[in-house]
């Protein structure tokens, strides 16, 4: 199927933005080489951060690429979660020399501040996750000439996107790797989500406006399959994360290959917000406990996070694949 978004690119391939340093310039640029559409992740890297690699992905490729934005977080509802869960990681910080970190209060990620470069010196596609922009902000974008998409978890969340003016909607089923991107954290819906596939049917049936259906693809017949259930393009993440141009740490790869980290499941240890990882030592100690504070948690455990990549320790590693059925067996070994 053609649409505004597909004719930018020969295959109807979407890179992921995968936030946290794997989907960098040279991934982008890779993935726009041959023909699919790569992305910048612009979450939790300054305005000028972004800039600076959106010029940098210019001078690698003169084909097609997006940028991710995430929303502007909601204030906590209790603040003190926080400190208990800070409490409770302190012997973690003992034991890896390294202190914890500081909550960040204002969780906008310095939104405002992106949007504006972005409107200013455009890129050809602008996502979000986390929730949806106002009218009025998609309205400058489509005045810009920029092609916009909110990543949604559910109808209801596609038809508000379509009603606000996306151009077209990011459907995520709950198999994907990373955050789950719904647009209201509540923690009485954790450890639920809808599989992708019925989730591209309901949304298929509630919005008139192109859909990339992302979660789980790893393989050319799960692309084709969500191309055939109404999909305009597939969005693959882990299936990038071991290509020699991914930015993703050494560690990362490995685990996604080792056979000591078989399992996935959703959990809010790492950042406060739910998100599937490999489940580890860390998840399997921490997650029960972890309140849904994001991005507090996610800046409180960002010196554990350094310290146990520096000491080459996967059991206290976020490492975030989608729920796939296993590593392609032609896939190259990390590097």
């Amino acid at each position: 199927m053609s649409s505004e978004l597909t004719d930018l690119c020969r295959y109807p391939i979407v890179q992921a933005p995968m936030a946290g340093g794997a989907s960098g310039p040279q991934l982008a640029a890779a993935v726009a080489e041959a023909g699919g559409l790569g992305f910048l992740a612009a979450g939790y890297k300054t305005a000028d951060g972004m800039y600076n690699e959106i010029k940098q992905l210019r001078r690698l490729t003169s084909g097609p690429f997006g940028v991710n934005l995430f929303m502007p977080q909601p204030a906590l509802a209790d603040p003190s979660a926080v400190d208990v869960y800070r409490h409770q990681l302190a012997g973690e910080a003992a034991w890896y020399e390294t202190p914890l970190g500081d909550p960040d209060s204002s969780g906008d990620d310095g939104y405002e501040a992106k949007v504006a470069i972005l409107l200013d010196d455009p890129v050809p596609v602008v996502s979000f996750t986390f929730g949806c922009p106002t009218r009025d902000t998609l309205d400058a974008f489509a005045r810009a000439g920029t092609h916009t998409i909110v990543t949604v978890t559910s109808a209801e969340e596609a038809q508000s996107a379509q009603w606000a003016g996306a151009d077209t909607v990011c459907v995520q089923g709950v198999e994907a790797g990373g955050h789950q991107s719904t647009h209201r954290d509540d923690p009485q819906l954790d450890q639920t989500g809808t599989g992708l596939l019925s989730l591209l049917a309901q949304v298929r049936e509630t919005v008139q406006i192109p859909i990339v259906a992302t979660g789980g693809l790893m393989r050319g017949s799960q692309i084709a399959a969500v191309l055939a259930a109404g999909a305009d393009a597939a969005q693959l993440g882990t299936a990038f994360l071991v290509c020699p141009e991914s930015g993703a740490h050494l560690l990362h790869k490995q685990a996604l290959t080792n056979p000591l980290f078989v399992r996935t499941e959703l959990t809010r240890a790492f950042s406060g917000r739910p998100a599937r990882g490999l489940v580890n030592r860390f998840i399997r100690e921490h997650g029960p406990y972890a309140p849904a504070a994001y991005p507090q948690v996610h800046y409180v455990t960002s010196g554990l996070r350094q310290a146990a990549a520096k000491a080459g320790t996967p059991r206290a590693w976020p490492c975030g694949p989608d729920r796939a059925t296993g590593w392609p067996a032609n896939c190259p070994p990390p590097s």
